[in-house]
């Protein structure tokens, strides 16, 4: 029928016919050239090379990718990486704008280092032979791993959150545990809010843990606000000290026990090694709120001894931990654990916002995350680690807790016994109808098992955790 129609209106008008089939067909090829264009230029405009050059082009979430030294350093320039990357190099764009009289004009513009950009074949500068290296270029081209850790490792100044100053604190935590499991220590160096004249609150705190048998001991006392700042984390607090020296921590103890017995006194070492860190990283909420952290040592041997109610204790050969942790913290809980077998060293955690920082629906969302950092530097991180805690009706404890974390790379379960614990109460209220808060230090026994790149791990070593618990409120007496 259609063809019969078509044949009819032919006949009856073919000057007519023809012009309007070879419209359509005009129309339908112009259509297909342009689709086809649009794809090379969607094709072209994701090329690197268009970039700057290179075959791969890295990205943060929200524009500049944080802690950049960090990353070429200790991520594209460690094992496995290293060996498949020819050439990397950090570039910035920026807006800036010309003013000549009164006229003003907007400019689009792109900062790099000279040298890596002609590396990775970025065609704007090739030809320019007056475009070099200035000598800060240095600390990206050639950077000193002492350098990159005492910039991870610097304080930071408080910000501008007026509702919640009071509760900032910052501070250095320090663990560690001799061969054989039957000595641990946990060191905090903090510094606390603003006091008048440009002075902020301090304190050092260390609990010594000898056969079961928990010891608490501390100092408290003022720093200058500039010196901290200065100096970080190059520490002087109430007769307390810790140096960075290169890559090694040095710190030395006077401390009173919190319970009227003999203080310790003592000179430990923490050596660092380069690629056995985490790089910082920053959460964000309402009102100002920010929690950051970052972990500058995994893993690394300590060296030294403590003098405790005169009975020594030696430490060499023990292994160390060392973060450094800062931002508003009331009404922040945390749940966190790290374990070290073979060279290989796993971190978990997740952060818990106060409730008027996050709204309710996207604090239930905040995942947990696992890194692994193997002999030679990072291997895998996992964005999405699933974090369980079980615990038996009025333990007031967890008695096991499970990690699960598959992403790219890496698919990891962590299955941990609490073996013991201590606890310290964080001076806060519970919400209505609950018993204070309550911050837990764990010794944890953990069965790791699966698969990390292209080797798989199955092995139970001793490690550590915190998580926080409220207590059931106490019942009022029956009259």
């Amino acid at each position: 029928m259609t063809l019969r129609l078509v044949l009819r209106t032919l006949a009856a008008r073919p000057v007519r016919t023809a012009v309007l089939a070879g419209g359509f067909g005009f129309g339908v090829a112009v259509m297909a050239a342009l689709l086809g264009v649009g794809d090379v230029i969607v094709e072209q405009s994701r090329s690197p090379a268009l970039r700057g050059g290179g075959d791969l082009v890295v990205t943060g979430r929200s524009g500049d990718v944080a802690s950049a030294r960090f990353l070429l350093r200790s991520i594209l320039g460690a094992p496995p990486l290293a060996a498949r990357i020819a050439a990397a190099s950090p570039a910035q764009r920026r807006v800036l704008y010309l003013v000549q009289g009164d006229r003003v004009t907007r400019l689009r513009a792109r900062g790099g280092i000279p040298s890596l950009e002609k590396a990775v074949g970025d065609r704007e500068v090739m030809g320019v032979s007056g475009w070099r290296d200035a000598p800060s270029d240095r600390s990206w081209t050639s950077p000193d791993p002492a350098e990159l850790l005492r910039v991870m490792d610097r304080f930071h100044a408080i910000p501008d959150a007026p509702g919640r100053a009071d509760s900032w604190a910052e501070w250095l935590y320090f663990n560690g545990r001799s061969p054989d499991g039957s000595v641990r220590f946990y060191l905090t160096f903090v510094a606390g809010p603003r006091q008048a004249g440009a002075r902020r609150s301090a304190g050092v705190r260390l609990q010594l843990e000898r056969n079961g048998r928990v010891e608490s001991f501390s100092r408290r006392g003022a720093v200058d606000e500039g010196v901290l700042l200065a100096g970080a984390p190059d520490l002087d607090v109430a007769g307390n000290r810790v140096r960075l020296e290169g890559l090694r921590y040095r710190i030395s103890l006077d401390l009173a026990s919190e319970h009227g017995g003999p203080g310790v006194k003592g000179d430990l070492s923490l050596q660092a090694p380069p690629g056995r860190s985490v790089p910082p990283f920053v959460l964000r909420g309402l009102g100002g709120w920010l929690s950051g952290y970052v972990v500058p040592v995994l893993s690394g041997p300590i060296s030294g001894a403590l003098s405790a109610g005169g009975v020594d204790v030696p430490l060499d050969g023990a292994v160390g931990y060392h973060d450094h942790n800062w931002g508003f913290w009331a009404g922040v809980s945390w749940q966190w654990g790290q374990v070290s077998h073979e060279g290989y060293s796993f971190l978990y955690g997740r952060v818990r916002p106060p409730p008027d920082a996050v709204p309710a629906e996207q604090a239930e969302r905040i995942p947990g995350v696992l890194a692994v950092i193997g002999p030679s530097g990072t291997i895998a991180f996992a964005r999405d680690a699933l974090i369980e805690e079980t615990s038996s009706a009025g333990s007031g404890r967890p008695e096991t807790i499970r990690v699960l974390a598959r992403d790219a790379g890496i698919d990891v379960s962590m299955d941990v016994r609490v073996e013991d614990m201590i606890r310290t109460p964080v001076g806060r209220p519970g919400r209505p109808g609950e018993g204070p808060t309550q911050f837990l230090q764990l010794r944890a026994l953990y069965h790791v098992s699966g698969t990390v790149g292209d080797r798989r791990l199955d092995f139970t070593s001793l490690g550590a955790a915190e998580t926080f618990r409220r207590l059931a409120p106490a019942r009022s007496p029956r009259r």
